[in-house]
């Protein structure tokens, strides 16, 4: 699998007495959902997940959906989309192993 490729740069500039995060005018005409309130998820040292609080997100995204699954299941749809001769079906073998992983697991 190939890497996300949506990045933009941005840099950490003084607002007021608080601080912001400037990023490329481009990334807001490619996703204009983050015009509004934004929310900062850290995940790990250096590693940030920002969501979008917007109206408009809200009526894309359910409440209960996991931001970081969402993101994963869109880079998964951009490499399939990209590659779709890779995709083959699940073996006999694959599906045991599956079943093997999820066995004991409730839903919800």
């Amino acid at each position: 699998m190939s890497e996300i490729t949506e990045k933009y740069a941005g840099k950490v500039t003084p607002v007021g007495n608080s601080k912001g995060i400037r990023l490329d005018a481009a990334f807001f005409k490619a996703h204009p959902e983050f015009r509004g309130e934004v929310r900062a998820t850290v995940l790990a040292d250096g590693q940030v997940l920002l969501s979008a609080k917007s109206g408009a997100r809200k009526a894309r995204v359910g409440v209960n959906e996991d931001p970081i699954v969402l993101g994963f299941l869109r880079f998964l749809e951009k490499e399939l989309q990209a590659r779709p001769g890779d995709i083959v079906p699940a073996d006999e073998r694959q599906l045991k192993r599956i079943g093997k992983l999820v066995a004991g697991v409730k839903a919800g």
